[in-house]
């Protein structure tokens, strides 16, 4: 087949890293390949090119995208004006399912093949959006094995191509090579915590001032602990300001980006609910999940959740593996008591590691060639 030109849309952080292990696989399929639409610069690695940033569509909640809602709908409208004009051989949306179902459900009734790229949530919350996928999308990447069944039994197609980070992630993450590699030492001796209070400015936001203070606390037993922050560049000078404010500074490495780094070379993570924690779960690190949110979207969303779990190593296993802590409970007292609870319990700490790596185990497949396949299928259905 000859090299296909693809558009894309990736919305954040953990969008673009899906979406750039993707069209590296695509890239080893077709050379050639174009590729074009919304992302950022793990795409951009691979020769996309972006007609917007993906920061564009970083908001989560929704008085949070009210407040953005006419520059998210007028991108949303150019770009789907500006592929219909040229109509590429397939759009993927990678996740995202609040922007790219609309655009798929309008390019797939003007002939253009949709695929998107992590199925929605609709296990864990918002069911009634399996008809929106039904009719938007010609077939669904899943990432979970359990998904293809569940999407099959209401008439989607689906594969599942199992998660890219599964591969990326080493099963054993070299704690002490991460440590010299962040200037952190050998990693024998002071305990390391990772904070990642989100990848959006409203996460960022709400969480850095309670992550930085539930820090103060806990130095308060541990005294010697190192911290590391991996911040998205544009929210930087708000995480150290945060930092700052509440005396942790010291002995604090804050890097732009490299959260992959942080979770190997620490022993635990204070860490925002998203995607990342299920980085941090395939680091084996243990984690305390917590989010805080716009109180008025926080009570929509709890009405629309299926399952009592929010962070996603919770949800997989099915078990409250890891604590989380949400909305009031996201407090310095209760992040640095759950935090301390994780370093004075290597026991539990070693069971939960187990766990991981049984989870990592299932997540592991040949996820670029399987997902070439499904997207060659598509095209040429």
């Amino acid at each position: 087949m000859e090299s296909p030109e693809i558009a894309m849309v990736a919305g954040e952080a953990s969008g673009d890293l899906l979406a750039g292990l993707l069209l590296q696989g695509m890239r080893g399929r077709w050379p050639e390949l174009r590729s074009h639409g919304i992302g950022g610069p793990r795409m951009a690695a691979q020769g996309f090119d972006a007609w917007w940033p993906h920061e564009k569509l970083a908001v989560r909640g929704y008085v949070e995208v009210l407040r953005h809602y006419r520059e998210i709908v007028g991108i949303r409208k150019q770009l789907a004006a500006r592929l219909l004009e040229k109509p590429p051989q397939a759009f993927i949306g990678v996740d995202a399912p609040d922007f790219n179902l609309d655009l798929e459900a309008t390019l797939k009734d003007r002939g253009v093949k949709t695929i998107h790229f992590v199925c929605p949530s609709i296990w864990a919350w918002r069911a009634e959006r399996i008809a929106k996928i039904r009719s938007s999308c010609d077939h669904v990447l899943c990432i979970f094995p359990f998904e293809p069944e569940l999407l099959g039994r209401n008439g989607v197609a689906a594969t599942y191509v199992g998660h890219p980070l599964a591969n990326v992630i080493p099963m054993t993450p070299d704690k002490a090579a991460a440590r010299r590699a962040l200037g952190l030492g050998e990693g024998e001796g002071d305990e390391v915590l990772a904070v990642l209070p989100g990848s959006r400015e409203s996460e960022v936001r709400y969480h850095a001032k309670p992550f930085f203070e539930a820090v103060a606390l806990l130095r308060r037993s541990k005294p010697n602990l190192r911290v590391v922050v991996p911040a998205i560049p544009a929210y930087r000078p708000q995480i150290e300001d945060a930092a700052r404010a509440a005396g942790v500074v010291e002995g604090m490495t804050v890097l732009d980006g490299q959260s992959h780094a942080a979770l190997a070379a620490c022993d635990l993570t204070l860490i925002a609910s998203g995607t990342a924690t299920l980085e941090a779960a395939l680091f084996k690190r243990p984690m305390v999940i917590a989010y805080a949110m716009n109180r008025l979207s926080y009570h929509i969303m709890k009405r629309k959740q299926l399952q009592p779990w929010v962070g996603l190593p919770n949800i997989l296993c099915g078990e409250f593996v890891v604590p989380e802590l949400i909305q009031q409970h996201v407090n310095p007292g209760e992040l640095a008591a759950a935090l301390l609870d994780w370093l004075d319990a290597p026991a539990r700490i070693a069971a939960v590691q187990e766990k991981f790596s049984a989870l990592h185990a299932t997540l592991q497949r040949d996820t670029a060639t399987l997902a070439t396949d499904a997207i060659e299928q598509v095209i040429h259905a």
